[in-house]
């Protein structure tokens, strides 16, 4: 079950980074439901690799193709099978590390779960299998916003470079014009040079990305266990190299006192109960306010360095590992459109759970 998520539309992903083919299964998408393959596509564009120097230059176009769930451009509501051919594979770069744990990887723990691992790119554990979410929540996107719904996502912070601004005073249309995928101009490219800097000297840095749903109605989550910002934030912990996930205040709202904190509720012109301020991140007792609903996502630096760094063999002998392949020295710029695709998963789901609710 660890590679399946969704109760009612639930998808499950599959393949290697340096397999034949990733891909994903997707079960209880409703039927009816326009299937824009173009769609799909461009949402999958935004996070392929080779699209800057602040990027991996393995070069693989991420075309989907569709073998089925779909007729005349329609979902039928039987299960979508989406296949992504891999093509630029060089295995021979991770020759090095066959019997090698790299550090802060994944490569250990798989070795030692169980008794074997696909060192060639991590093999399921790299953040390849992502694009298979991203194709998946293309079509939750495109459920979403025939109802108003719309989630973006945008780098806020590249190491010690923040973006202060709340999101309310941003421009999120633009996030996607420059390679940072910063709505803000100067701020990205100063967290451009920040991160192309950081790639010359062979290192990396993490960031936190913002993510901001609206039109969200009210109703939607389940009470205990099942709370929506436990599912957004088991979600968001999913993604490869994410450390951490808050909403609403946050963190920051320890510093509050209660009087300030409390977002205090007024019935507005159209007779709708809102809140005047949003402290909660759209979410109370675990169920949608109706208000936006906003989170953070913090990622941490790209484990592969080019740097040597000591380690351990797969025999327990000291060892050094040495930087090698193609690698993102900045996940964040890609990780944008994961993040919007993880998000729009978790809210149709729980789409689906309240309709099925009536």
């Amino acid at each position: 079950m660890g590679s399946t998520y969704g109760k009612i539309f639930n998808i499950s992903t599959f393949g290697e980074s340096h397999g034949k083919a990733i891909g994903v299964v997707i079960d209880g998408c409703p039927a009816g439901v326009e299937f824009n393959e173009e769609f799909i596509q461009a949402e999958l564009d935004k996070r392929k690799p080779g699209q800057s120097r602040i990027t991996t230059q393995r070069k693989e176009a991420d075309s989907v193709d569709v073998l089925s769930g779909v007729f005349e451009g329609k979902t039928t509501g039987t299960p979508i099978a989406l296949v992504i051919n891999n093509q630029d594979q060089r295995s021979k770069d991770y020759g090095h590390i066959a019997d090698k744990f790299r550090p802060s990887h994944a490569d250990y723990t798989y070795a030692a779960k169980y008794g074997n691992r696909d060192y060639r790119g991590g093999g399921r554990s790299s953040a390849r299998e992502t694009a298979a979410r991203v194709a998946a929540g293309a079509i939750a996107k495109t459920i979403l916003s025939d109802m108003g719904i719309e989630i973006a996502a945008y780098v806020k912070q590249v190491g010690r470079l923040k973006l202060d601004k709340p999101y309310s005073e941003l421009d999120l249309s633009t996030r996607y014009d420059n390679a940072v995928r910063c709505p803000d101009a100067a701020m990205a490219q100063e967290m451009f040079d920040y991160i192309d800097d950081t790639r010359k000297k062979g290192d990396s840095i993490g960031g936190v990305i913002t993510c901001v749903a609206s039109g969200v109605p009210v109703g939607w989550g389940e009470p205990v266990f099942d709370k929506l910002h436990a599912e957004l934030g088991k979600a968001m912990l999913s993604i490869n190299a994410v450390k951490g996930f808050e909403y609403g205040s946050g963190f920051d709202g320890v510093e509050l006192y209660g009087s300030e904190h409390n977002d205090e509720f007024y019935t507005n012109e159209a007779g709708e109960v809102k809140t005047k301020t949003n402290h909660a991140g759209g979410i109370l007792g675990g169920i949608s306010s109706g208000e936006d609903i906003y989170f953070n996502v913090a990622f941490k630096p790209t484990a592969t360095i080019m740097k040597d760094q000591d380690s351990v063999n797969a025999a327990g002998e000291a060892v050094t590992v040495s930087g090698k392949g193609r690698h993102d020295p900045c996940v964040l710029p890609r990780a944008v459109p994961i993040v919007e695709a993880m998000a729009a998963l978790v809210l149709v789901d729980f789409y689906l759970r309240a309709k099925a609710d009536k």
